[in-house]
């Protein structure tokens, strides 16, 4: 079986123009559209409604032609028979929280990013509380955090005891911005929060020279940034700990909640291993006042199958991306901002989110010809009613206010065809010329 799927993921992995993957995507969505059960995975695939609340859920198809802001059923559908011959296994040994299964995927995980550890936990959120709290963060220490971030880098800093110390992203990558970092790495900062936002990594060569000379440990936030390079550095490789998330839409993505810290910090590793068990280091034995953060054994099944196919699933994300890019370059001069990739970097697209003056206005029109999409994230965390009480308001961060009121995310994910990407590039340059001549019109009385 897995000698099957090493050959399939050679085949896919050879040699080929953009347009190749997505043709083979496609063809990959039409075959899985052929398995039992398609109708019923369409009924119930549904992205996080908190994400795409205040955008048209119910979007109109343009000549039968629907294309749905993420379809999780070319991933799912890859890996469907032997996850449930698998779980068939799980039900007749009974390993359901950290069964057999889990320990081999920390060891897959381990040495997919390069690391001697792997901690396997119950979410992305758990992997960043626990590296958190087994680094050694003091009550009321500062953690360096992004302004702009979904909300959970937040949430991991305090419920671990410690204050957010947030700084801007730049432009060049919406990251934390190295030069507003360095400033911000004071007296009574111990930690630094890196997020590699949108697939894309951060500064971590210049973000690691501050943390060096200020003595700051980096846990890093690679939840969006499974397989991501940058200068050399892959994501999860340069902190003393890393953690990813493996929420269902992620590039990386369980059949439910589920997420991992990776290290080669072996006492820190022990510990994050206790405080995922009720701080237990044996059995009824409670070194540590703990959590319930196991991984669930059916997730980590659904992880080892789909582990070898990431690489795969990343290229398809960054032919897609490079279709949009190419498509949508003429209209930067009307008002349209493309993503940003740096020199040196492999982003793997988590989303693709380009900036315009109304994106509610754009996404509007998308729905109705056909077309979801998201926004991520239209309130940046230090303007949330959950940590008004750091004291920040509107104009603190200027980049990622911007980016909040701005952002939104196309369509983008393994098996989209080049026949959708086509309609939601036509469907964007139709608004900005649509909207150009209305300009016209009104500037000529």
């Amino acid at each position: 079986m897995r000698s099957s799927r090493r050959h399939a993921v050679a085949f896919l992995s050879a040699d080929r123009e953009p347009c190749d993957f997505l043709r083979t995507a496609c063809e990959l969505s039409q075959a899985f559209a052929r398995f039992p059960l398609r109708a019923c995975a369409r009924r119930t695939n549904r992205y996080n409604p908190f994400i795409t609340r205040g955008i048209p859920s119910r979007t109109r198809p343009v000549n039968g032609l629907h294309v749905p802001f993420v379809d999780l059923w070319p991933a799912n559908g890859a890996v469907k028979r032997r996850v449930l011959d698998r779980i068939g296994q799980t039900i007749d040994r009974g390993d359901f929280t950290n069964g057999h299964a889990v320990e081999e995927f920390e060891r897959e995980l381990a040495d997919h990013s390069g690391r001697r550890h792997c901690v396997a936990v119950s979410s992305g959120l758990d992997a960043l509380r626990l590296s958190l709290v087994a680094s050694g963060l003091a009550p009321g220490a500062g953690v360096i955090v992004p302004a702009m971030t979904f909300a959970a880098t937040f949430e991991a800093v305090i419920q671990a005891g410690g204050t957010p110390i947030i700084v801007d992203v730049a432009e060049g990558d919406y990251n934390l911005d190295v030069g507003a970092t360095q400033v911000a790495a004071a007296e009574g900062v111990t930690h630094m929060l890196p997020v590699h936002l949108y697939g894309q990594l951060a500064d971590m060569r210049g973000l690691s020279s501050v943390a060096e000379r200020h003595g700051l440990q980096i846990i890093e936030d690679a939840c969006q940034a499974h397989g991501a390079r940058r200068d050399g550095v892959a994501a999860g490789s340069a902190g003393r700990a890393a953690a990813f998330s493996f929420y269902p839409a992620k590039n990386l993505g369980a059949m439910g909640d589920a997420g991992a810290l990776v290290t080669d910090d072996e006492e820190l590793a022990e510990h994050a291993r206790a405080l995922r068990v009720h701080g237990e280091t044996g059995k009824y034995h409670h070194e540590y006042v703990g959590y319930t953060a196991r991984l669930d054994t059916i997730q980590a099944i659904v992880l080892l199958e789909k582990l070898p196919l990431l690489e795969e699933w990343n290229r398809e994300r960054r032919a897609a991306a490079q279709f949009y890019t190419d498509a949508l370059a003429g209209l930067e001069h009307l008002g349209l901002r493309l993503p940003p990739e740096p020199t040196g970097s492999n982003s793997v697209w988590h989303l693709y989110v380009v900036r315009t003056s109304n994106p509610q206005q754009l996404a509007a029109f998308l729905a109705d010809r056909g077309i979801q999409t998201g926004r991520h994230y239209p309130e940046p965390p230090h303007l949330a009613p959950a940590y008004r009480n750091l004291g920040f308001g509107p104009g603190d961060f200027r980049v990622a206010e911007a980016l909040a009121s701005e952002g939104l995310s196309l369509p983008l994910y393994p098996g989209i065809s080049e026949a959708q990407l086509a309609h939601v590039c036509e469907a964007v340059q139709d608004y900005f010329g649509v909207g150009a001549r209305r300009r016209t019109l009104v500037g000529t009385g």
